[in-house]
């Protein structure tokens, strides 16, 4: 990975997102350029921009439907017109979605592994060659629950579970010049169907006794990229999920 530029530039797919802001602030008060991808939250991108100017970085914002291959090539082209090195690549995007084997409507099979699945392929597939000569690293944002039967949640683990197997065969496929390494986050915040009473409980059963935050996830993310000796991992930052 190329750190002789004053700026190497890291491009977060996802940063308008929660997880996806926070990394992208964190890798800005690392010294990177930042692209902020977003998809319809420019208001969120525009604000998450306006931070990382106020610490001196270069900054850029770009829109794209990740579901569609040529947004996904105009996103690559787009980046590579800013004039900075592609150093760092951090898909941060995820559809989260509830169903069971018996009851997810083809539909929303269909559009969880397009969006978890199939579009984070097409972009480190892109990105490679962009990171090739000077080397990079890719970062995918999967779920602690991967490895779990979570038979309410039935297409989303199963996509994340690919996500993970993904990360793995593009870390041995692009190696040496690229690594890749996935961060399996836990659980960070209720989503808006959970009540806060079944969100406390689900806490107390965490080894750890507390959720996580948006910042330790980040963190996660510059430890891989930094640690040029790890590729094809797996970090889980989920205060202990894994071992229930």
């Amino acid at each position: 990975m190329d750190m002789s530029h004053p700026y190497p530039l890291a491009l977060v797919a996802g940063a308008s997102g929660t997880l996806g802001g926070a990394i992208a602030l964190a890798l800005a008060q690392r010294g990177y350029a930042v692209g902020l991808h977003y998809h319809s939250a420019r208001e969120r991108a525009l604000d998450l921009a306006n931070q990382v100017e106020r610490m001196g970085r270069p900054v850029f914002m770009v829109p794209a439907n990740l579901m569609k291959e040529d947004e996904i090539t105009g996103l690559f082209e787009q980046v590579t017109r800013w004039g900075y090195p592609l150093s760092v690549f951090v898909y941060a995007v995820g559809m989260f979605t509830g169903g069971t084997l018996l009851d997810t409507p083809s539909e929303t099979w269909d559009a969880l592994f397009a969006l978890n699945l199939r579009a984070a392929w097409l972009c480190a597939r892109t990105a490679a060659p962009l990171m090739q000569a000077n080397g990079g690293v890719i970062i995918n944002l999967t779920d602690c629950g991967s490895q779990k039967l979570w038979t309410s949640h039935a297409a989303y683990v199963l996509s994340k579970g690919a996500q993970e197997h993904l990360t793995q065969l593009l870390a041995k496929t692009l190696a040496p010049s690229i690594r890749v390494n996935a961060v399996a986050p836990g659980m960070i915040t209720p989503g808006t169907e959970m009540s806060t009473g079944a969100w406390e409980q689900l806490v107390a059963r965490l080894p750890l006794k507390r959720s996580g935050t948006p910042e330790a996830v980040a963190q996660a993310v510059l430890s891989l990229i930094e640690n040029d000796q790890v590729t094809g991992q797996i970090l889980r930052v989920d205060g202990g999920y894994h071992l229930l």
